[in-house]
C-alpha cells in the first residue's frame, strides 16, 4: 500500500485540515496553504480550528476559511427554549418522495413553534483528516468524537504526536525542521500540487516567523533553498513597518533634549576643566580679572534729607 502524501491526497474524497488549539501564525499559514492547494486542485476540502482566528493572522490569505464546524456532512435541527422531556417520539416518513419528520409532544403539552426551530449543519463526513501542528491529542479535542473512527488521519509538524487512544491510527509525516510550513512547502512540491503567489507568500510569512528570521538553529540549508523557490513562485515577504509610515514626529529620529541638554552644559564644562587645570595663584588672578573695577572703589554712603 503506497502511504505516500500524494497517494493519500489522491485517494481521499472529503479532506478535513484540523488546525492545533490555539496555533501560531506558522501552524496557520501552513494550514491554509495547504488548503488553498487542495482547493485548486480540485478537492473538497475544509479547515478548521476548535479556538477562533485572531488578528495576528489577518495578513494570511484565506484566513477566513478557517471554520469552527467540522464540515457540512448532517444536518441538525434544534429547537430552542423547548423542554426535551415534552417530546412524546420523533418519527419519519417518505410521501412523494420527499422526507416528512415528525415530533409528537406529549399529552397536555405543545409541539415547538417555528420560532424555535434552529436548522445547521455539522458532523464530519471527511475520510481523511490532516492534523497541523501540536504534540498531543490534547491539542485536538475533536479528536475524542466518535465520527474520526476509521478515517485516514496524518499529522503534519515539527514533533511527533503522542496518541493514547488506540482507535485512532495516525500516520506521522513529522520531521525536524525550521518549521511546519517548511514541511508543508516540501510536501506540496513533491505531491505535484499547485503553489501560486499566494500559497507562496502564506508559507513565507509561516517560515520566516517560526524559524525567528532565520535565527533558529533548526534553520538549514533546505529551509533557505525552500524560501528562494518560494519567491521565484511569486511568495511576497511580509512588509515591515517603516518609519515613514507614522505621522511626522510620531518616532523621534535621536534623544529627547539631546543636542539642547549639550549646548547648554557644553560652555559649563569647558569653564570647568579650565579651572580643575589652573594652579592657586593662577585661579586667584582669574578671579581678580573678572571683578568689575567699580567693586574695589570707595563707596560714599549719603542719607536722605527729611524735612
Amino acid at each position: 500500500m503506497d502511504n505516500s502524501f500524494k497517494a493519500l491526497i489522491d485517494s481521499s474524497l472529503e479532506v478535513l485540515i484540523l488546525l492545533t488549539q490555539k496555533p501560531n501564525l506558522d501552524k496557520v499559514a501552513a494550514g491554509l496553504s495547504l488548503y488553498l492547494s487542495l482547493l485548486s486542485s480540485g478537492k473538497n476540502v475544509t479547515i478548521s480550528c476548535s479556538t477562533p482566528m485572531t488578528t495576528e493572522f489577518s495578513r494570511l490569505i484565506g484566513v477566513d476559511k478557517v471554520t469552527s464546524n467540522l464540515g457540512d456532512k448532517n444536518l441538525t435541527i434544534k429547537f430552542i427554549n423547548y423542554n426535551a422531556v415534552d417530546v412524546d417520539k420523533v418519527s419519519y416518513d417518505i410521501e412523494n418522495g420527499q422526507f416528512k419528520l415528525t415530533v409528537s409532544p406529549k399529552a397536555g403539552f405543545k409541539s415547538p413553534n417555528q420560532d424555535q426551530i434552529e436548522v445547521s449543519y455539522a458532523g464530519g463526513g471527511s475520510d481523511f483528516i490532516i492534523l497541523i501542528g501540536g504534540t498531543d491529542e490534547s491539542d485536538f479535542p475533536v479528536l475524542k468524537y466518535p465520527d474520526f473512527v476509521g478515517s485516514k488521519i496524518i499529522h503534519l509538524g515539527t514533533k511527533l504526536l503522542e496518541i493514547e487512544n488506540k482507535d485512532l491510527q495516525v500516520l506521522s509525516f513529522a520531521k525536524a525542521a525550521s518549521s511546519t510550513s517548511e514541511i508543508v512547502a516540501g510536501l506540496i512540491k513533491e505531491g505535484g500540487f499547485i503553489i501560486d503567489p499566494d500559497i507562496a507568500t502564506n508559507l513565507l510569512a509561516g517560515i520566516e516567523s517560526e524559524s525567528k528570521n532565520f535565527q533558529s538553529t533548526d534553520v538549514s540549508v533546505n529551509t533557505f533553498e525552500t524560501f528562494t523557490e518560494l519567491l521565484k513562485l511569486g511568495g511576497l515577504r511580509m512588509t515591515k513597518v517603516q518609519p515613514n509610515s507614522f505621522p511626522q514626529g510620531a518616532i523621534p529620529n535621536k534623544p529627547f533634549n539631546q543636542v539642547q541638554i549639550l549646548s547648554t552644559l557644553k560652555p559649563q564644562l569647558k569653564q570647568s576643566e579650565n579651572v580643575s587645570s589652573m594652579t592657586p595663584e593662577e585661579a586667584e588672578e582669574e578671579i581678580q580679572q573678572d571683578i568689575p573695577p567699580s567693586w574695589s572703589e570707595p563707596k560714599i554712603y549719603t542719607g536722605t534729607s527729611v524735612s
